[in-house]
């Protein structure tokens, strides 16, 4: 299980990653556009909560995992901050399996 984790982790890092950067290279970091963007659409806003609900929950048993043992439980915790849930998640379950064997 640990490799399917790890290539979980690897595509939630590559396809966010892979959707913000041209963005970026076109508008920079523009958080004032970012924001008016997302608020232009209800879709959007509900994936944007979605993300940060998601990410605080990742973080919280990050956090938790990192009490019970887990090493590098805070690279989870940074991964769905920075990048997403879809990344930070993963990752945990990684290492949490790793632990594990």
């Amino acid at each position: 299980m640990s490799i399917f984790y790890l290539g979980l982790a690897v595509l939630g890092f590559v396809v966010p990653i892979s959707q913000i950067v041209p963005w970026l290279a076109e508008h920079g970091l523009n958080l004032p556009l970012a924001v008016q963007e997302i608020r232009t659409s209800r879709i959007a806003t509900f994936g944007l909560w979605d993300v940060i609900l998601s990410a605080v929950a990742v973080v919280i048993f990050a956090a938790a995992e990192g009490r019970r043992g887990v090493r590098l439980w805070w690279m989870a915790a940074l991964g769905a901050v920075c990048v997403g849930p879809s990344f930070g998640l993963p990752l945990l379950l990684y290492f949490r399996t790793r632990r594990a064997a």
